[in-house]
């Protein structure tokens, strides 16, 4: 092939769609791009940076279209023809994934979590509410700090923590619970889980919960899921348990679910089974 001569007009489109649906890099496909305005028209007609994303995050298949939002101003497709109109979609989605694409190939180290919004049970609300599990100690005014489910008989029934997380969009790599010990009770028990799994998804509508709603119930009606976890052995033991994803999971929606399923410890005084957990519940992006 003569030098300068672009390749993408002597091979069949097909193998060009091959060729650039291989890369795995999102530099390179930037880099591809930025190439030519013919290199660029063809990722955009081919939705290449959707596809790269769509390879990274399999939860992205339920976004339903792109809206474009610039100084408060919702951007929508403008009056033309269809093929100027379908140009205009594509041209938005490639921006939209493309800069999704681009934020996924690095990304800080930080506690995402932000605010309780409920649990499922609280045994004696507020002293051991929710609210304690994001405490960054151990004892705050001389007291435990710490989250209690209700008693139950049956050690199967299980529990929930829901929280908002720093903005509605995560990249979620671990998450971190820590048992509660009760240092004040004979033999000092630890009322760990048995499993532990993790849920991500989004508000159905406007989420606004007052704190008086935490000792209420787990609000699942109001969320719509999607990504669920395996779950993960939790010991019964008094440290802090990270729990690393098989791989990075993106949150749109900015909501976080701890699923604690089966109970190990009952409480000698009743004879009940309890779960509890102490601070550093937290997830990193």
């Amino acid at each position: 092939m003569d030098a300068g001569m672009d390749f993408l007009n002597f091979l069949e489109t097909d193998m060009s769609m091959k060729i650039l649906t291989s890369l795995e890099d999102a530099a390179d496909l930037a880099r591809i791009s930025s190439v030519s305005h013919t290199w660029r028209q063809f990722v955009v007609e081919n939705s290449f940076w959707k596809r790269l994303c769509l390879r990274r995050f399999p939860q992205l298949v339920k976004v339903a279209r792109i809206v474009e939002v610039n100084n408060y101003e919702v951007n929508e497709p403008s009056v033309g023809s269809s093929k100027s109109k379908e140009w205009e979609t594509l041209e938005r989605e490639h921006r939209a994934y493309a800069k999704l694409g681009g934020r996924c190939t690095s990304f800080a180290v930080e506690d995402c979590i932000s605010e309780a919004i409920s649990a499922s049970s609280t045994d004696n609300f507020p002293e051991e509410s929710i609210l304690h599990t994001l405490e960054p100690k151990d004892v705050v005014g001389r007291r435990a700090s710490y989250w209690s489910s209700k008693g139950q008989s049956d050690p199967s029934v299980p529990e929930t923590l829901t929280y908002s997380l720093v903005s509605d969009f995560c990249i979620i790599t671990e998450i971190s619970v820590k048992p509660f010990k009760a240092y004040f009770q004979p033999g000092s028990p630890i009322y760990s889980a048995r499993y532990v799994r993790f849920r991500v998804g989004h508000p159905k509508i406007n989420l606004s919960l007052e704190i008086d709603s935490l000792d209420e119930s787990s609000h699942d009606d109001k969320f719509i899921w999607t990504y669920t976890s395996q779950k993960f052995r939790m010991t019964q033991e008094n440290i802090l348990q990270k729990f690393k994803l098989p791989e990075p999971i993106l949150c749109i929606g900015g909501i976080l679910q701890i699923e604690l399923l089966g109970r190990v410890q009952k409480q000698e005084m009743d004879g009940l089974f309890y779960i509890c957990v102490m601070e550093h519940v937290s997830g990193f992006s």
